[in-house]
């Protein structure tokens, strides 16, 4: 299997990692490189866009996993794999620098399954890793995703030259793992590394995933689990990937989870980690343990605010729980009040605070009025 071969293999095989980008064309068009899957355009915490190459070094996998296209198997009868792949250091090093100098990429998100032994596979990683440091003196971001099981002194020289980190939780809790796999074991794979890479000084830190709605894990279970990673771990953050069946695998008749619902469990993430919400809050508005099929915003705000919001006189804390409006726009507010001390601010300022008044309106008071809420006529 040749190059390119092996970067479409393993390329597609690597869609399962989320981290926070979308499948996308390279902005060249390089006979060749232009079709290859695994280039992705991922949002930083900036907001700006950056082209990544996401592949795994091989789909070779001695866990099995039940959602997981790369579970163990290899390529034989039962497998979901048509072929297996794995990258030479110096083959993997050298795509890289090449669609980094056709300007294809401008980073690299290196994941992997774990082909026997994962010191042995992180090893081929870590050299990859080096070739381009070193012997092509790239300075741009690298994302190495840490393999369960791997040995301290790897994850640490993994830590002096990646940008980000990441070892995936999965589930929201060791049983719920261990209905996953028979093989990965929550706090001794998992948690004792994530606290190891939390003690390494990383440029971008680390973040986690969890797999959503590949068993009966409720959101209260998947939201607890994220509230105490962000407060042990440190996480920069954590991805909810809706399970989707793999063909072949035992779970492959189990039934797609909605993309609303992985959705819902982000603005929920971003209450409680941006926002700040007290986590009361959110526990609120759960039914039977399950986020309402609306934004969890809107649902605590309908809950929680009972009078209408005075926008001229609220405080930074009461303004942020105002659906329409965020943390940017709340202290854009308090700053023209302060601009405009003897004129009250009407929705035109409101506006050009940043307010998205559609949402906002019925839950502020503008002028001495405000508009009725929907749920006030249910």
């Amino acid at each position: 299997m040749n190059t390119l071969e092996k970067a479409r293999v393993l390329g597609e095989a690597g869609k399962y990692d989320v981290c926070g980008g979308e499948i996308c064309k390279p902005p060249t068009f390089t006979p060749g490189l232009q079709n290859l899957p695994g280039i992705i355009k991922a949002k930083s915490e900036n907001g700006h866009f950056c082209s990544l190459l996401k592949t795994l070094y091989t789909n070779s996998c001695k866990y099995d996993c039940k959602y997981c296209a790369n579970r163990a198997g290899g390529s034989g009868s039962g497998s979901c794999q048509k072929k297996i792949a794995q990258y030479q250091p110096e083959e993997l090093a050298n795509l890289f620098m090449t669609l980094v100098q056709k300007r294809i990429v401008t980073g690299l998100f290196l994941s992997s399954g774990v082909a026997g032994n994962p010191d042995k596979t992180t090893q081929g990683m870590l050299d990859t890793v080096r070739i381009i440091r070193q012997r092509y003196n790239f300075k741009g971001y690298i994302h190495f995703k840490v393999l369960p099981g791997t040995s301290y002194e790897l994850v640490k020289q993994a830590s002096e030259l990646a940008s980000r980190m990441s070892i995936n939780v999965e589930a929201p809790s060791k049983a719920r793992l261990s209905e996953l796999s028979s093989v990965k074991e929550m706090n001794t794979d998992i948690i004792k590394r994530q606290s190891w890479i939390k003690k390494m000084n990383l440029r971008s830190g680390q973040t986690t995933q969890m797999i959503v709605g590949a068993n009966d894990e409720t959101d209260l279970e998947v939201l607890k689990m994220a509230k105490w990673e962000y407060e042990n771990m440190n996480l920069r953050r954590i991805y909810y990937s809706a399970f989707s069946p793999v063909k072949n695998t035992p779970l492959e008749n189990n039934k797609a989870e909605a993309k609303s619902r992985s959705n819902r469990l982000y603005n929920t993430d971003w209450l409680f980690r941006i926002y700040k919400y007290d986590f009361k809050l959110i526990r609120e508005i759960l039914i039977d343990g399950m986020l309402p099929s609306k934004d969890p915003k809107i649902a605590i705000a309908e809950k929680t605010i009972t009078e209408p919001v005075d926008i001229n006189e609220a405080g930074y804390e009461e303004l942020i729980r105002v659906p329409g409006i965020g943390h940017v726009t709340a202290q854009n507010i308090i700053q023209m009040r302060s601009e405009k001390k003897e004129h009250k601010l009407d929705s035109k300022n409101l506006a050009s605070c940043g307010v998205i008044i559609r949402r906002a309106a019925a839950f502020i008071k503008i002028n001495n009025g405000t508009q009725k809420r929907l749920t006030a006529f249910s």
